[in-house]
């Protein structure tokens, strides 16, 4: 018994010891807990749970708060106590503002986007639904800031340290850092490895994912003002690309089904035309000259790579749709779900009897709309940590496909029902060869929330409906979240159309919202049918990005089964279809990366397949789906960077050297993707100015 009260002694002393040690400095432990415990609320609030990566915001938490121990210690008492009060506000903001931004867009806010935070106050019933919805977790974050302020009302000493102190705990911040940073050099150099987020973030999704919230954040800001190093798996500049993905290396796979297409039989005049196209999708660019006479390196690494890209042949695809109108309409949340028959008959008709992409995905991406947009109307990757769409406002643009129909004399209008400045979209959509008209700026529409499509569609087709040959983009809203009866008119305005469908409110609100780009395309085809051009106007539509406002649980209703979310998440349906013409079935992995290239084709387009991210569905190059995170897809294989593993598909053993020739393709994409961005590159290569 005399032991016992020995060690319970022993023990009780030991712990006043420390805590007479550690009084002078609880602050500094007080910061290593703070970010420790957001850095946690903030993860299982993000992926309903924590794993190994989590030792990586300890490490941090460990040698960020040892920084602001010394910052604030370094004035006096009082200065100390507001500046330490401030920054732990702060923080503990840019933890709620990302949970709730995570919440509503399913990525993380990069901080170029807080540019258009003016913007997000459009969607204030949004945001407060979503605050409300995450009451606990952000009262949770709210906690230590209290603490801390009833800490020192306690009177808790506020360390003012001495020289010699300080100097001290800034080398323990030094050593804690390298300490961290060793670790995440051990990591290795795979393209999802602590390492290669470190040094480049080229997925902020990816990265909060490996190395923590706030050291995500506090990275970005560095890359916004340093541009990163290359990415690790991103060849070197000058070296050749990878013959991976190169549709010479090997035999090629057929994916498509083809049914006969009713178009008319081709005179014996036309056949001889035929018969001789140009093999390749190519322009007459003079790689050998621009090289020899390059002298800024970035540049030349550009010409290097392009000129060493295999292009894609032309098929028995190629200029289909030559002088045919296009409709071209990127919709606000579409998905396979929105394809019904007995709910939405036109979507239907036209997803099940034109090209039928069978493995089609619409992966999300930094900036969620705006980015998932410029994808589909561009063919290129968009840059992390910046709104690329608005940054490509300035730069020339000559694959967008209202620059390559107004070439060919078409009117080319493009139409947005919400508001014209939104996202810059006043810029960027002007710079793609189109007038552009929204709320704003000459639409004149009811304006409920969401819009309506079907209404933008009536008030709109006058436009150009009797002006052929035209090409017409649209933008739609009426699928935006959120899903309910009581705050969005479009989903009040068709309950009737789902009230009997088998599922709960926020699923039927969905459809409902898609009920009307039904009903637009329903009006569309009418009228396009009494003109008489139905059989000679092209639609193709895809989303912006998946339902993410729908709460997972609803995405496996409609599915009818619990979604993979890496992959199965982002698959949905790309829409090509021309009145007349008979189902052709492709099973090609594809994504809206792909669209720009694959009409440019269909439509026979002059465009170079080499200077594009996307490539051809209809041609036989290997398939390639890249997703934000750097997982992807191709014809033998698919990488799921959240788990590092690598599935062979086609029946093979695993080929180490094809996985890392793939992850070299995929970062050399996201690498020339942003240089394209961030030099203007196809004015230096055309030499050409956008149009203002």
């Amino acid at each position: 018994m005399n032991k016992v009260k020995s060690i319970i002694y022993k023990i009780r002393t030991l712990i006043k010891r420390f805590f007479c040690f550690i009084n002078p400095y609880w602050l500094l432990l007080f910061y290593f807990l703070f970010f420790c415990f957001n850095e946690l609320v903030y993860t299982i609030r993000r992926i309903n749970g924590i794993n190994s990566d989590f030792l990586f915001p300890v490490l941090f938490s460990l040698s960020f708060g040892l920084l602001l121990f010394v910052i604030t210690g370094i004035f006096s008492k009082k200065v100390n106590k507001i500046v330490s009060i401030c920054l732990t506000s702060f923080f503990t903001l840019v933890y709620m503002i990302q949970l709730i931004y995570f919440q509503i867009f399913r990525v993380p806010l990069c901080v170029y986007s807080l540019v258009g935070a003016g913007d997000a106050m459009q969607f204030g019933d949004v945001i407060v639904s979503t605050l409300l919805k995450n009451i606990i977790p952000l009262i949770l974050l709210c906690i230590p800031v209290v603490l801390l302020c009833i800490f020192y009302v306690k009177k808790y000493p506020c360390t003012q340290l001495k020289l010699k102190s300080a100097s001290i705990f800034f080398g323990a911040f030094i050593i804690t850092y390298l300490i961290m940073r060793l670790c995440i050099n051990m990591t290795g150099d795979s393209p999802v490895s602590q390492r290669t987020l470190y040094h480049k973030i080229s997925s902020m999704e990816l990265a909060v994912g490996k190395l923590g919230l706030m050291p995500s954040v506090l990275l970005d800001i560095k890359q916004l003002i340093w541009e990163p190093s290359e990415d690790v798996y991103a060849g070197h500049d000058g070296v050749g690309v990878p013959t991976a993905l190169d549709n010479k290396s090997s035999t090629p796979k057929s994916y498509i089904t083809p049914s006969s297409v009713n178009s008319p039989t081709p005179s014996p005049e036309k056949t001889a035309e035929v018969i001789k196209p140009t093999p390749y999708n190519v322009m007459d660019i003079d790689f050998e000259g621009l090289i020899n006479n390059e002298k800024n390196s970035a540049i030349l690494a550009m010409h290097n790579y392009f000129s060493a890209i295999q292009p894609t042949q032309q098929n028995e695809y190629t200029g289909l749709f030559e002088g045919c109108n296009l409709i071209f309409i990127t919709a606000e949340a579409f998905s396979s779900f929105a394809v019904d028959e007995k709910t939405t008959p036109t979507l239907y008709k036209m997803a099940n009897n034109g090209f039928v992409f069978n493995q089609f995905y619409n992966p999300v991406w930094g900036v969620s709309t705006s980015d998932g947009e410029y994808v589909a109307c561009t063919g290129l990757i968009p840059k992390n940590g910046v709104w690329s769409f608005s940054r490509s406002s300035k730069n020339y643009l000559p694959f967008a496909m209202g620059n390559q129909f107004k070439k060919l004399g078409y009117l080319t209008k493009a139409y947005h029902n919400h508001t014209a400045s939104y996202y810059n979209r006043n810029l960027s959509h002007p710079n793609m060869g189109y007038e552009f008209i929204a709320i704003g700026s000459g639409l004149e529409i009811e304006e409920t929330w969401p819009e309506s499509d079907l209404e933008m569609i009536e008030v709109t087709l006058p436009q150009y409906i009797g002006s052929e040959p035209f090409h017409t983009y649209y933008m739609t809203i009426s699928g935006h979240l959120q899903y309910n009866f009581v705050g969005n008119y479009i989903a009040k305005k068709n309950k009737d159309f789902v009230k009997d469908l088998p599922y709960s409110e926020a699923s039927k609100a969905y459809l409902a919202c898609q009920k009307e780009l039904d009903l637009a395309l329903e009006h569309l085809v009418e009228e396009l049918k009494k003109e008489g051009i139905l059989d000679k106007t092209v639609f193709v539509i895809s989303g912006d990005h998946y339902p993410y406002g729908l709460p997972k649980e609803n995405i496996d209703e409609l599915a009818g089964h619990k979604v993979e979310e890496n992959f199965e998440l982002y698959k949905s349906t790309l829409i090509i279809w021309k009145d007349g013409m008979k189902p052709v079935k492709v099973d090609k992995p594809c994504s809206s990366l792909d669209i720009i290239p694959t009409l440019s084709n269909l439509f026979g387009l002059k465009y170079d397949s080499r200077l594009l991210m996307g490539r051809d569905i209809l041609s036989d190059s290997p398939s390639l789906v890249i997703f934000y995170n750097k997982s992807w897809i191709t014809d033998k294989a698919f990488f799921n960077s959240k788990t590092n593993t690598v599935t062979f598909t086609d029946g093979s053993e695993y080929d180490g050297e094809y996985v890392k020739q793939v992850h070299q393709v995929v970062g050399d994409k996201f690498k020339f993707s942003a240089k394209i961005l961030d030099t203007n590159y196809y004015k230096i290569i055309f030499n050409h100015s956008p149009p203002h």
